[in-house]
């Protein structure tokens, strides 16, 4: 077996969902997911097929970020993977839909970070062990650090 790292390419400000499921009907309830939680999102899926024809399957409204998702989904190449690209709308916005869709077995990372997905590949195939998400911390919050994510959580809309 050999451990490879891959890294996600994309934009800074573009967020993305990184998950395993277990069915090709994953591409579809995604999407659906994604269009019912948040009116308006652009957004775009990757699925790694892991039998039959093991295809990447791809969805989504945003031809840019489809293709995001397709060029990461074929780097990443673990059977039953998906990554959801995503515009206008953060992780947290569809993440609790796309964990009750009965197919997802688990979500890796829900981030905009820079992040780095360690793979294992075997003669059989490729699967995510885990991911780096982001930088190690840097130090403890302070009184000021506190009032920034007082501020921010208030400035997205997500406290009064």
């Amino acid at each position: 077996m050999e451990l490879k790292t891959v890294r996600i390419e994309k934009p800074s400000e573009i967020n993305f969902i990184l998950g395993q499921s277990h069915f090709i009907k994953t591409v579809e309830d995604l999407h659906e997911a994604a269009v019912s939680s948040v009116p308006g999102i652009k957004f775009g899926i990757a699925f790694c097929e892991a039998s039959g024809d093991c295809l990447v399957r791809c969805s989504g409204n945003d031809e840019e970020l489809i293709e995001l998702a397709r060029n990461n989904a074929v780097a990443i190449g673990a059977g039953h993977s998906f990554i959801i690209f995503m515009r206008d709308a953060f992780p947290i916005n569809i993440l609790n839909a796309v964990k009750a869709i009965p197919e997802v077995c688990g979500i890796f990372c829900a981030t905009a970070n820079p992040v780095e997905i360690i793979v294992a590949e075997s003669k059989q195939g490729r699967g995510i062990l885990g991911v780096i998400d982001g930088e190690k911390p840097k130090g403890i919050e302070d009184d000021e650090g506190k009032a920034w994510r007082h501020d921010i959580l208030r400035k997205f809309g997500y406290k009064l």
